[in-house]
């Protein structure tokens, strides 16, 4: 069979594989809404050992759906310095190059906690699980950095996207403040993760049938601590300009590790 053929069939086959991959993704995220999270809640009667559960769940998920991603050929994946992850309460920031990154992510991160979008909190597929792991939402005003900190505080493991969306098309990296806020007003090192993805495949305006010519191959590197005050220099009596400051320093980083 001529090589040529067989790569268009390999195409071909991962485009089935991803539509496959993604509609499992959502059955999953109904089940667990209709069924499994409705009999946590007659189970489980603590609220607190009912969060855990539920992340442990998701964790759990999410870990099957990125291992049949890698079974049906869709992804391949290597990750190094994961045992960086195997703490409680982190701040962990990372970049955003593709779709799937918080599922990539909260597949191998015990205890997650993140800051999902209030759109996702109405949407049937995901609301069940949103709202019986305690995730915070980000509508939640000015007390959502406050929240972020309780969490990190309580043993949690924060992610946070500080670009707030999949990073564009030209690789370039804008982060916001928040993130920032956070490490500065909690007194938070920060556990970064770098993640890339080659050849491009989910991006910012890209279509989920659109897959690359080869198997979309994720690295993902959780990288020592950044310490404010020790690794960046730390205004105390000026926390907006120390998070100005912390910022510039991570789209730095994240753009020299690129």
């Amino acid at each position: 069979m001529p090589e040529q053929l067989i790569k268009r069939i390999n195409r071909y086959w991962r485009v089935v594989a991803t539509g496959l991959s993604f509609a499992v993704f959502g059955l999953g995220g109904l089940v667990l809404r209709l069924v499994v999270f409705p009999v946590l809640d007659l189970v489980v009667r603590d609220p607190r050992r009912r969060v855990l559960t539920a992340r442990r769940i998701i964790r759990l998920a999410f870990r099957g759906f990125v291992e049949l991603m890698r079974v049906l050929g869709v992804i391949r994946y290597d990750i190094t310095g994961l045992e960086r992850l195997d703490r409680q309460g982190l701040l962990i920031l990372a970049n955003h190059p593709t779709l799937i990154d918080t599922v990539l992510l909260m597949a191998f991160v015990r205890h997650a906690d993140c800051i999902v979008k209030n759109a996702l909190w109405r949407n049937p597929f995901t609301r069940g699980p949103i709202r019986a792991a305690g995730y915070i939402s980000n509508e939640q005003g000015p007390d959502l950095i406050e929240d972020c900190i309780a969490s990190i505080r309580s043993g949690g493991n924060l992610i946070i996207f500080p670009e707030g969306t999949r990073t564009p098309r030209d690789g370039s990296i804008s982060f916001k403040r928040g993130a920032a806020n956070v490490a500065v007003r909690g007194e938070c090192p920060i556990t970064p993760v770098r993640i890339a993805c080659t050849p491009a495949t989910l991006g910012k305006g890209g279509k989920w049938w659109d897959v690359p010519d080869t198997v979309a191959h994720y690295r993902l590197h959780i990288g020592p601590d950044i310490r404010i005050g020790a690794d960046v220099p730390q205004c105390a009596d000026n926390p907006t300009l120390a998070a100005r400051q912390l910022t510039t320093y991570l789209q730095q980083y994240f753009m020299k590790e690129h």
